[in-house]
């Protein structure tokens, strides 16, 4: 996988996680849907310890952040744009426990559309996982855990995984790969407030207007890029209350 090619993908990725967002806006009846601090707004996730994973769990997968989404010049990779603490703050929350999904047996594997057919959580499947891949590495690279090799290694061993020539133990590598490739891209484009795209930097990159209430004088401009800066949820960094 180049460079190159990853970020085609998140690019085009992006069109499709951000679409179900531009189209539940709109006006309702002749007025706004809602009305300032209505309802429960997501809460933001705050800086501080790991909350799922383990310190060498947490820099592995900062490693994998950044050989599966680098960065370049002008965007930061996944592990500056905070997809490992994404994707930690998920694991650990319900997304992790598969809270609200049917999780009794039989687990019998489906075809691609099905989803996840696993007898384990996200939770378990990860923490297995990250082992099992330690644990490959060490037996083939001389005792050298994941984050001891070099970029060009770690790249050799990922391109094995999704192509199913490499194997873990205990582990379905290649649905690990495809998962978390999938929360990767997730945290890399989600609002700010869960933790990843820290700055709004993959929002800048596609020029995503973000949470902005009324672009749709910019949806039949094709090939022309929106001038305005992203607004998460929450609003945007810079911006100040006004007293009234």
């Amino acid at each position: 996988m180049t460079s190159l090619s990853r970020r085609d993908v998140l690019a085009a990725t992006a069109l499709v996680l951000v679409s179900e967002t531009v189209a539940r806006a709109g006006v309702v009846a002749g007025h706004l849907p809602w009305h300032p601090d209505a309802g429960s707004p997501p809460e933001a996730v705050r800086a501080g310890p790991w909350q799922f994973f383990t310190q060498a769990e947490a820099a592995a997968i900062e490693t994998l952040a950044d050989r599966i989404i680098p960065p370049d010049p002008q965007t930061p990779g996944g592990k500056d744009a905070g997809c490992a603490v994404f994707i930690d703050r998920q694991l650990a929350g319900a997304y992790g426990h598969r809270q609200g999904l049917y999780t009794r047996p039989p687990f019998v594997k489906g075809i691609k559309e099905q989803g996840p057919q696993s007898a384990q959580s996200p939770a378990e499947i990860y923490r297995a996982a990250l082992a099992a891949l330690d644990r490959y590495c060490q037996s083939k690279q001389g005792g050298k855990s994941w984050i001891e090799l070099s970029g060009e290694q770690q790249d050799q061993l990922l391109h094995g995984v999704e192509s199913g020539s490499v194997e873990l133990d205990g582990v379905d590598a290649k649905s690990f790969f495809d998962t978390l490739v999938k929360d990767m891209q997730a945290g890399f484009f989600a609002d700010p407030i869960y933790g990843g795209n820290r700055d709004m930097c993959a929002w800048k990159m596609i020029g995503f207007p973000g949470a902005r209430y009324d672009y749709r004088d910019w949806v039949g401009r094709h090939n022309e890029r929106y001038p305005y800066p992203p607004v998460s949820i929450a609003g945007r960094p810079d911006w100040t209350p006004k007293k009234i």
